[in-house]
C-alpha cells in the first residue's frame, strides 16, 4: 500500500516541474503566498487527475478532460474537494434543508406535535400507537432532494392543500381532521407552503420606478428598453385595446397623468386581475394586433420566473424587482395551521429561528415535555439531530439558524457546513482537499476546526488543506510551502516537513512567520485621532441588544468578535445604509436603531464587502475595474487593427463581432455530466483563445488580446507602463495583493476575499471627495501573513491621507495594529449582540471577558 501520494514533474500553470511526496493519512497544510501555485497543485493537478482516473476506472470517456501537465502521480485515493465557490443560489435552500436537520425536525413535529382542534379549539395531544412505532423502526433515514423519504402516505398526496388521505379524530368533539405528516411542515410542498408566497417567505414585485419613468410619455421613452420600433408597435396595440374596450389611450402625455384603466393596462396587461376588474364582461383580445398586451410589470415577473436557473440573467433582472416580506405568513413560509403546531412549547417556525447552539439545548430538553412512550418513538430522530448539530458547532457555525437562506452564507460558512456533513459520512481512504476552511472564523474557533480535521484524518483519510492561518499550520502533521513569490515568481517547493522543520527554513517566507522572524511591527504610540466620532445609539438590528457604539474617526478601527456576534449587523446593516441615506447615496432603510450622530464629519462612504463582482464567466477583474476598455482602445489604435477595420468593440468577448461565436468568447464549452459536476472543455473552433483569427492577428508588443487576458496583473504591469489609464489601476491591484491574478479570470471563480480586494483597488483608483469613511468586511480573507502586512500598510496609508477606516476582522495581526478595537460577543446568535470590550489593543488584551483580547496577547507581548 502506498504511504505517499507521489507527484513527479508537475507543470500546470505556474508550477515549475515540481516533484514532491505527500504523506497519506495525515493532516497536510499546503501554503504559500497568494498566487504561488497552491490551488494549481491541489485542484488543477491532484483533484483533476483524481476525477480523470475515477472516470477512466468506471469505463467512462475521458477524451474531453485534458490530463494535467504532470509526468506521473502515484498513490492517489478517491478525492472529495471542498472549495470556496458558492454554488447554491436557490432561494428555497436554507441551513436547515442543506444539512438535512430540518427534514428531521419536520418528522419530529409530525409525530409529537400538539395542535388546536379547529372546531372545539381544545388542544389535541399526539397519539403514540404501535403503527407509529413500526414506522420509526422501519424508517431508513434516506433523503431525496430536500425532503425526507418516510414510510407513510405523504408521498401520495395529490398536491392539493388539505387532501391528506389519512385523517385523525379529535378526542374532545370527534371532529375528523387531517393527520399530520412531515409534508405539512415543508415550505417546498403544497401541503405546508404558505399559499400566498409559495413557501418563499417573500413576494417579488416590480420596481416600477426602475421600469418606467412616469414623468415621460410612452412616445418619449418612458418604458425602459423600448426603442422606436417597440414604441410604434405598442402604441398601435394600446390604441387597439382602447378601441376594443371603449376608452382612449393618449401615449403623448406623461405616464403619471394616465387614468387608472390606462395605467393598469400598461403595467399589468389585459389578462391581469387588475385590468380585468374594469371590464368583467368583456372577453380580452386574442392577438397583439387586436390589443392583447402582457403588461410591463407582468412581463418582467414572467421572465424572471422562467429563467430561475440562469444566475446572470436573474442578477440583471433583480435590479428591476423589489422583495417584500409576505404579509400572510410574515416571512415564515408555512401555512397558518402548520405554524400553530407545538412541540416542547415551540412552533416549528420558532425552532427555525433558533441558532444551532440554542436548538441543541431545545432538543436536549424534550424529555421535560414529552411522555416517555413518545420519546422512545422519536429517539432515532433526536439522536441524529443531536449528532448533526454537534458536528456543526464543532466546525464553528453554531450561531447559524435553520432558517438562514443558503445563498446568504459566506463561502467559509458554506464550506464548513459541507465539512460537517462529510464528517458524518464515515468514509475512509479518501483524499479530502479543502480551500482555506478558517475563512471567516474567529481565532478562538480555529482549535475546534483543527479537531474536526483530525477526526477526518483519524478515520483513515488524507486531509490536504490550503491554508494561510498560522495556528492551522502549527497544528498540521506536515507542511508544504509553495513560493517564493506569486505568479511566474512562484511554483516551486520552498519547504516541506513538520511545522518545526519548516520554521527553520530561512528561504521560506512561511517559515519566517512560523519562527516569528517576520511579524507585524507594533507601534509604540497609538494614533489618538482628532476627537471626532460617529455614535450609534440603541442598535437593535438582528441579535444586537440595544447597543450604543462610539466609533472614533480619523483612525483605523477593528470591529471584532466571534462569528455571529453582531459585527456585520452594526457596521453593514445599520451604519452603512444610514450614512448613505445621509449623503444622498442610497435609500436602503437602516437596521433598527434610535439615532446616529457625527455623520456630518463624513464627505463620502466606500463599503467593500465580499459579495461577488459578478456571477458569470463574462465578468472578470479587467472588466470590473474598467481596465479592459483602455486596453481594447490600445489594440484598436494599432495600425494592424486599422488595416483590418477593427474597432475597440471587436476586442471584446462579450459582444458579437470579434469574438468566437462557437463559445461566444468564453474559450470553453460546458459539458453536462449526469452523476458528476459539469466539465468545461476547450472550444474546438478557437481552441480556447476566445476571438476570431483576424482579431488575434493584431499584436501589441508581441501579444494578442487573448494573451493579455491570460497574463497576471504583475506580468501585465510593465507592458502598459506608458498607458496611464491602465498602469495606475494595475499598480493598485498589485498593492492590494492581487499581482498573481489573471486579468481574464472569470468572476464566478474568484473567492470572496479576491472579489473584495478587486473592489478596494477600484475604489482606491477614484479621486477622493474629502473625508471618506471606508468600511471593509474581513479584507485579509485569502491572504498569506506576508500579504497581510502589505494590506495593513495600505490601510494605514488611507488613514494617513485623512480618512477613517473601519474593518470587520478576525486576523490577529490586523487587530493588533488597529488604533481602536470594539469587541462584540460574548458568543454568536442570541448569546451575542453586546459590546464586551473596547479600547486600544493593549487595553482590550487585559480585559478577561474578551476572547479577542486573549488572542492578541502573544503578539503584543503581554
Amino acid at each position: 500500500m502506498h504511504e505517499f501520494i507521489t507527484i513527479k514533474g508537475a507543470r500546470e500553470n505556474n508550477l515549475k516541474n515540481i516533484s514532491l511526496s505527500i504523506p497519506k493519512n495525515k493532516l497536510v497544510v499546503l501554503t504559500g503566498l497568494s498566487g504561488s501555485g497552491k490551488s494549481t497543485l491541489a485542484f488543477d493537478t491532484l483533484q483533476k487527475e483524481c476525477q480523470r482516473q475515477y472516470m477512466e476506472s468506471m469505463g467512462m470517456a475521458t477524451d474531453f478532460i485534458s490530463k494535467p501537465k504532470v509526468d506521473s502521480i502515484s498513490g492517489l485515493s478517491p478525492s472529495i474537494s471542498i472549495d470556496q465557490h458558492l454554488t447554491n443560489r436557490n432561494p428555497r435552500s436554507t441551513v436547515g434543508t442543506v444539512t438535512d436537520i430540518y427534514a428531521f425536525i419536520r418528522l419530529l413535529f409530525a409525530k409529537l406535535g400538539k395542535r388546536q382542534c379547529p372546531k372545539c379549539t381544545k388542544m389535541i395531544e399526539p397519539e403514540f400507537d404501535q403503527s407509529d412505532n413500526d414506522d420509526m423502526e422501519t424508517w431508513d433515514g434516506d433523503f431525496e432532494g430536500s425532503g425526507l423519504v418516510v414510510n407513510e402516505d405523504e408521498g401520495k398526496s395529490a398536491g392539493k392543500p388539505g387532501d391528506y388521505g389519512i385523517t385523525a379524530t379529535c378526542p374532545h368533539c370527534q371532529e375528523k381532521i387531517p393527520e399530520l405528516t412531515a409534508s405539512n411542515f415543508s415550505f417546498n410542498k403544497p401541503e405546508g407552503a404558505c399559499p400566498s408566497c409559495s413557501g418563499l417567505g417573500v413576494i417579488n414585485s416590480a420596481n416600477i420606478s426602475a421600469l418606467i419613468d412616469e414623468d415621460r410619455s410612452i412616445e418619449d421613452n418612458a418604458v425602459l428598453g423600448w426603442d422606436i420600433h417597440y414604441i410604434k408597435m405598442y402604441t398601435a396595440t394600446f390604441e387597439a385595446a382602447a378601441k376594443h374596450y371603449g376608452f382612449t389611450f393618449d401615449t403623448k402625455i406623461p405616464v403619471k397623468e394616465l387614468g387608472k384603466i390606462q395605467r393598469d393596462l400598461l403595467f399589468y396587461g389585459v389578462l391581469s386581475p387588475q385590468f380585468c376588474r374594469h371590464f368583467p364582461n368583456i372577453q380580452p383580445p386574442d392577438s397583439v394586433g387586436k390589443g392583447k398586451f402582457e403588461g410591463v410589470v407582468t412581463n418582467v415577473l414572467r421572465r424572471y420566473g422562467e429563467r430561475a436557473s440562469d444566475a446572470g440573467y436573474r442578477e440583471k433582472m433583480e435590479k428591476m424587482l423589489v422583495q417584500q416580506v409576505c404579509h400572510v405568513c410574515n416571512g415564515e413560509r408555512l401555512r397558518e395551521e402548520s405554524r400553530r403546531v407545538i412541540v416542547n412549547g415551540r412552533s416549528i417556525t420558532e425552532v427555525n429561528k433558533m441558532s444551532l447552539s440554542e436548538l441543541s439545548q431545545w432538543i436536549g430538553s424534550l424529555s421535560e415535555d414529552i411522555l416517555t412512550e413518545g420519546l422512545k418513538i422519536v429517539k432515532p430522530i433526536v439522536d441524529d439531530i443531536s449528532e448533526r448539530i454537534k458536528r456543526l458547532i464543532d466546525v464553528g457555525v453554531g450561531y447559524l439558524t435553520l432558517e438562514r437562506s443558503a445563498p446568504t452564507l459566506s463561502a467559509g460558512e458554506a464550506q464548513r457546513l459541507r465539512l460537517a456533513m462529510l464528517l458524518g459520512s464515515g468514509l475512509t481512504g479518501v483524499l479530502y482537499v479543502l480551500d482555506e476552511p478558517t475563512t471567516g472564523l474567529h481565532a478562538r474557533d480555529t482549535g475546534r476546526l483543527v479537531n474536526v480535521l483530525r477526526q477526518l484524518r483519524d478515520m483513515g483519510n488524507t486531509v490536504l488543506v490550503i491554508e494561510h492561518d498560522i495556528e492551522m499550520m502549527r497544528a498540521a502533521d506536515y507542511i508544504i510551502d509553495i513560493g517564493p513569490g506569486a505568479g511566474k515568481n512562484g511554483g516551486q517547493v520552498m519547504a516541506a516537513g513538520k511545522p518545526d522543520e519548516v520554521a527553520l527554513c530561512k528561504e521560506s517566507v512561511t517559515g519566517l512567520h512560523l519562527a516569528g522572524i517576520e511579524a507585524v511591527s507594533i507601534p509604540h504610540d497609538r494614533r489618538k485621532g482628532t476627537g471626532r466620532f460617529i455614535s450609534i445609539s440603541g442598535a437593535n438590528c438582528h441579535n444586537l441588544k440595544n447597543v450604543d457604539a462610539k466609533i472614533p474617526l480619523d483612525t483605523l478601527v477593528a470591529i471584532t468578535g466571534v462569528s455571529g456576534s453582531g459585527k456585520s449587523s452594526m457596521l453593514l446593516d445599520i451604519l452603512d445604509p444610514a450614512v448613505r441615506q445621509y449623503l444622498g447615496k442610497g435609500d436602503e432603510v437602516p437596521g433598527e436603531h434610535d439615532r446616529i450622530v457625527g455623520m456630518e464629519h463624513i464627505d463620502d462612504i466606500i463599503t467593500i464587502d465580499q459579495s461577488p463582482i459578478g456571477r458569470t464567466a463574462r465578468s472578470n477583474a479587467a472588466t470590473y475595474t474598467d481596465i479592459f476598455t483602455p486596453i481594447r482602445n490600445v489594440f484598436a489604435g494599432l495600425q494592424a487593427a486599422k488595416n483590418s477595420k477593427l474597432q475597440a468593440k471587436h476586442f471584446s468577448f462579450n459582444v458579437a463581432g470579434g469574438r468566437c461565436e462557437r463559445c461566444q468568447g468564453a474559450g470553453v464549452l460546458t459539458v453536462s455530466m449526469q452523476f458528476l459536476p459539469d466539465v468545461q472543455v476547450r472550444c474546438p473552433v478557437c481552441h480556447g483563445r476566445r476571438f476570431k483569427r483576424e482579431v488575434l492577428g493584431v499584436k501589441y508588443k508581441g501579444y494578442d488580446i487573448n494573451d493579455i487576458l491570460n497574463m497576471t496583473i504583475a506580468e501585465a504591469s510593465p507592458l502598459f507602463d506608458d498607458v496611464k489609464a491602465v498602469s495606475e489601476k494595475l499598480s493598485l491591484m498589485d498593492d492590494v495583493g492581487l499581482g498573481y491574478l489573471q486579468l481574464g479570470q472569470p468572476a464566478n471563480t474568484l473567492s470572496g476575499g479576491e472579489a473584495q480586494r478587486i473592489k478596494l483597488a477600484k475604489e482606491l483608483g477614484k479621486k477622493g471627495k474629502g473625508h471618506t469613511l471606508y468600511l471593509l468586511d474581513e479584507p485579509t480573507t485569502g491572504l498569506h501573513p506576508h500579504d497581510v502586512l502589505k494590506l495593513i500598510s495600505l490601510l494605514v496609508r488611507l488613514v494617513n491621507a485623512g480618512n477613517s477606516v473601519v474593518v470587520i476582522e478576525h486576523n490577529v495581526d490586523v487587530i493588533a495594529m488597529a488604533n481602536w478595537i470594539i469587541d462584540f460577543g460574548p458568543e454568536g446568535g442570541d448569546a451575542g449582540g453586546r459590546i464586551i470590550a473596547e479600547g486600544t489593543p493593549e487595553q482590550v488584551a487585559l480585559m478577561e471577558q474578551s476572547i479577542t483580547g486573549q488572542q492578541i496577547r502573544p503578539i503584543l507581548g503581554i
